[in-house]
C-alpha cells in the first residue's frame, strides 16, 4: 500500500507542477495552490478510473453483454456525467460552494471542544496500518452509504431526484454517475462530514472514493456476470446490482407499488443481508422506472433537461 501511495504522490506532484500550478498562476489563483494540489489528486484518480473503464470494463461489456446496445445518445449523456464527476469538476463546484460552510462548521465544533475521533488509532500498531485502516474506513463508509441509499428510496422528495439514476433503460459502465446534482450534493456532503468526524486523511479519502467509484462502474456494466453463491455474499456483482435497477423490483415494495426495493448495498451485500433487503435471484430484468416504462413519464434525454425535470419533480410539477 505504501509503495502504491508513493507512486500516486509522485504522479500527483508531477501533474501539479507541469500543468495545474502554471494554469493557476495564469488565472490569478496563486493564493489557492494548496487546494489546487489537493484537486490534482482527484483529477489524477479520475484519469486512472477512466483508463480502467476504457481498457478493462469496456472490453468485458463487449465480451458478455446482457443486452444489445441501442441507445447510444443516452449513453453519451452518461459519459458526460462520468467525466464531470470523475475528473473533479463536480468537486470543484462543491469546493467553491460548500467548503467555506464545512470549514466554519468544523471550526465551531473544535472551538466547542468536539474533536475528530480517529478510528485508525483504536489499536495502535494494527488499525493504523495503511491496508487495515483503508479496509476499516471502507466498511464504515459502505455502511453509511447503504442507509443513504435507502433514504434516497424511502423519502418521496429524495426519490424525485434519485429516480433520474434509475431512469436509464440501457445500463452500462457509464451509468453510475447519472445522478441529479442535488442528489449528489446531499450524498457527498454527508460523506464529507462523516470523513471529518472519523478522521480520514485527505489522501486516504481520495483512495476510498476512487476505489468505490470503480467498483460501482463495474456493477452498472452491461455485463452478464454473477460471482456465484459465495462470491455474491462477499462483494456486489453486476447481476446483484442490476436487480436493484429492475423495473418494479429494485425500487418498489413487492406487490404494493410503494417506495422500497432490494439490494441497496454499494460495495458489500452484508447490509442487505443483515437488514433483509437482499434478493439473490439469478435474473437479468429490463431496467428503468415503472412510471417511465408503463406511463411514458419523461425523465429527459440530455444533461440539462434531466436536471430541470428533476427539479420539477422535486416540487411536484413534473
Amino acid at each position: 500500500m505504501d509503495w502504491l501511495d508513493g507512486i500516486f504522490s509522485n504522479a500527483q506532484q508531477w501533474l501539479f507542477e507541469a500543468a495545474i500550478q502554471p494554469a493557476m498562476f495564469a488565472l490569478g489563483l496563486g493564493n489557492l495552490l494548496e487546494d489546487g494540489y489537493g484537486a490534482t489528486g482527484w483529477l489524477l484518480a479520475g484519469l486512472v478510473q477512466v483508463a480502467v473503464l476504457l481498457l478493462v470494463i469496456g472490453p468485458l461489456q463487449r465480451w458478455r453483454p446482457v443486452e444489445a446496445v441501442t441507445d447510444r445518445p443516452g449513453i453519451r449523456t452518461d459519459i458526460l456525467y462520468t467525466l464531470i464527476h470523475r475528473l473533479g469538476l463536480f468537486r470543484l463546484g462543491l469546493f467553491f460552494a460548500l467548503d467555506p460552510w464545512f470549514d466554519e462548521l468544523f471550526g465551531s465544533l473544535r472551538v466547542a471542544g468536539i474533536g475528530t475521533f480517529h478510528v485508525d488509532q483504536l489499536w495502535p500498531g494494527v488499525t493504523d496500518l495503511a491496508l487495515v485502516s483503508f479496509f476499516i474506513y471502507l466498511v464504515i463508509f459502505d455502511f453509511a452509504d447503504y442507509w443513504i441509499h435507502r433514504a434516497e428510496h424511502g423519502f418521496n422528495w429524495w426519490w424525485s431526484l434519485h429516480s433520474l439514476h434509475h431512469s436509464q433503460r440501457q445500463m452500462t459502465m457509464w451509468t453510475d454517475n447519472r445522478n441529479h446534482l442535488l442528489d449528489d450534493v446531499l450524498r457527498d456532503s454527508l460523506l464529507v462530514i462523516l470523513a471529518q468526524l472519523i478522521g480520514v486523511a485527505p489522501g486516504q479519502f481520495v483512495a476510498i472514493v476512487a476505489f468505490t467509484q470503480l467498483s460501482e462502474s463495474f456493477q452498472h456494466a452491461n455485463l452478464r456476470v454473477s460471482f456465484g453463491h459465495v462470491g455474491e455474499r462477499l462483494w456486489i456483482s453486476p447481476r446483484f446490482h442490476r436487480l436493484h435497477h429492475s423495473i418494479g423490483i429494485g425500487h418498489e415494495t413487492a406487490g404494493k407499488g410503494t417506495l422500497g426495493g432490494h439490494n441497496f448495498g454499494v460495495l458489500l451485500p452484508w447490509w442487505d443481508m443483515l437488514f433483509r433487503t437482499v434478493n439473490f435471484e439469478q435474473r437479468y430484468d429490463p431496467t428503468g422506472v415503472r412510471d417511465q416504462a408503463e406511463a411514458g413519464r419523461d425523465y429527459g434525454r440530455g444533461f440539462w433537461r434531466q436536471q430541470w425535470l428533476g427539479v420539477k419533480r422535486l416540487f411536484g410539477k413534473g
